[in-house]
């Protein structure tokens, strides 16, 4: 048996243009297929950096904001230079929170900020270097 391949993460979002447009800004991501059913609309996005895909589900009958509860966590990019992507994301005025430090066993183990969609997901983004490559 071959090795299974992570190949996208699905969310549910309110609002298709606003969705992309977030995801387009902060992290490069374009419309790679877009799939519109009856009741709902699949949009694939990604970038050059990763084949893995985001896919934004849209449903056509959906009125009110999705309760996020509290199972989901947080999906997560890394970035070249964390500071130069915090300051875009801080000009473009999407909100990032602080970048910070955590530590494990007395050594760095990340440096990232966190951000929200305009759904509420939560985003980390990281330095690249370590683990997070």
């Amino acid at each position: 048996m071959s090795t299974p391949k992570a190949v996208h993460m699905m969310i549910r979002v309110a609002q298709e243009a606003r969705s992309v447009a977030f995801y387009k800004t902060l992290f490069q991501l374009d419309i790679a297929d877009r799939a519109d059913f009856e009741t709902f609309t699949l949009i694939y996005l990604s970038n050059p950096a990763s084949p893995f895909e985001l896919e934004l589900t849209v449903n056509k009958d959906r009125t009110t904001p999705y309760n996020l509860g509290d199972g989901y966590g947080h999906l997560a990019f890394v970035a070249d230079d964390l500071a130069a992507t915090h300051a875009h994301a801080l000009a473009a005025g999407l909100s990032p929170g602080d970048i910070k430090t955590m530590n494990h066993q007395g050594k760095p183990f990340g440096t990232f900020f966190f951000i929200a969609d305009p759904d509420g997901y939560k985003i980390e983004v990281l330095q690249k270097g370590g683990r997070f490559r």
